[in-house]
């Protein structure tokens, strides 16, 4: 059966659902199966030394399983650290990271057209705040609320 194992090996509470990560797999990875494994920082550290000889904390690893499986692991600190730079929240910054894994399980390098791909898939999933920056209408002649004098 094809779909996402997720489980969460931190003390913090997930920032988002199993059905999204699954949404995303299926349409990235149709017909796979995912384990998202969601860790510390001395867990992503002694992995990543384990995996790829590298001594950091990484925000995300991932990495083909089996012929049809694969498994991301995302350290949620590393990633709510890192999300400003990237003027997402931290719950839209672990999907972006889900996606950008399962893209690297598929075979996609970084790139342009990676991150042009990344974007697109997490943009249903990302509330926009342009109604933040539209005028609203307020009585008065140039449209700010006026006082009156007692």
């Amino acid at each position: 059966m094809a779909g996402v194992s997720l489980k969460n090996l931190t003390r913090r509470p997930l920032l988002n659902g199993r059905c999204m990560f699954s949404e995303i797999a299926e349409k990235v990875l149709p017909g796979w199966d995912l384990s998202l494994a969601f860790v510390g920082p001395a867990k992503a550290r002694a992995l990543n030394t384990q995996l790829r000889n590298k001594d950091y904390i990484p925000n995300m690893l991932s990495y083909v399983v089996g012929e049809k499986s694969g498994e991301i692991i995302i350290c949620p600190s590393e990633a709510a650290k890192q999300a400003p730079s990237f003027q997402l929240p931290a719950s839209s910054f672990q999907l972006l990271l889900f996606i950008h894994g399962a893209l690297h399980i598929k075979g996609w390098a970084h790139g342009a057209s990676m991150e042009q791909c990344e974007r697109s898939l997490l943009a249903p999933y990302v509330a926009t705040h342009s109604h933040r920056h539209r005028r609203r209408h307020v009585p008065g002649e140039d449209g700010r609320r006026r006082r009156t004098l007692r």
